[in-house]
């Protein structure tokens, strides 16, 4: 079974290290930052607040959620949603979170393109990643070439997702970071951190598409489209 074929996890083993690597800095940068008060005292819900109606966008409303770092934007509704921790949080870590995720209802505002194209990706990856797996499964185990073939075009979808989801994540948190300084919510120590935080939390992206990319490639070579089968 192609499950335990050593070059899946050959293949994988690098983007899974970069994913622990990610994760490790993660936790280090919020655990840090998230118990360190910022000095102007605002909460993530103020800063984020702040951010948007300096920037001209009055429509988004900011509300408290549940569960830890459970933080988005939703452009269904243009509502602003902080887990406690960063709703309330007068630390570092909230302010730069906060502002990440004020950062995409900007994105929303102002039509940014690759939010609009993963936006419209989502409901296309929700069944391409539910239907993926079967087929792949199926197909190697009966060596049916067209349920891999479509099993691999669904998975496509969702590294598809991935890729796009770079450029969103990373383009939010460079507006944050340019509304942080512009706007002084943060001295130029704190700002340093706030930029390890989204710093870190952007490498899990880059993690995350790594893995997507690289089972991917395993699966193109397991079916024997991209170069030889390795089932000879």
């Amino acid at each position: 079974m192609f499950f335990f074929d050593p070059l899946y996890f050959l293949l994988i083993a690098p983007a899974f290290l970069l994913s622990i690597i990610a994760q490790i800095w993660v936790k280090s940068a919020y655990n840090k930052y998230s118990q360190t008060p910022n000095m102007r005292g605002l909460s993530g819900a103020e800063a984020a607040d702040y951010m948007l109606r300096a920037k001209g966008v009055h429509d988004v409303r900011i509300e408290i959620s549940s569960g830890l770092l459970s933080d988005h934007y939703d452009p269904r509704d243009k509502t602003l949603r902080l887990s406690p921790e960063v709703y309330q949080g007068r630390t570092i870590a909230a302010i730069g979170i906060a502002c990440h995720e004020a950062g995409h209802a900007l994105q929303h505002a102002f039509g940014y393109a690759p939010l609009r194209l993963r936006t419209a990706l989502v409901p296309i990856t929700m069944i391409g990643s539910n239907l993926a797996w079967p087929l792949l499964f199926i197909g190697f185990i009966f060596h049916a070439l067209t349920l891999i073939k479509l099993g691999i075009l669904f998975f496509s979808g969702a590294v598809l997702f991935q890729l796009v989801t770079l450029p969103v994540e990373f383009n939010a948190s460079f507006r944050a970071l340019a509304a942080i300084k512009e706007t002084g919510l943060l001295t130029a120590d704190e700002f340093s951190g706030a930029k390890q935080v989204l710093t870190a939390a952007a490498m899990t992206y880059v993690a995350a598409a790594a893995a997507a990319i690289l089972q991917l490639l395993y699966f193109l070579l397991r079916a024997g489209l991209l170069g030889r089968n390795h089932e000879d």
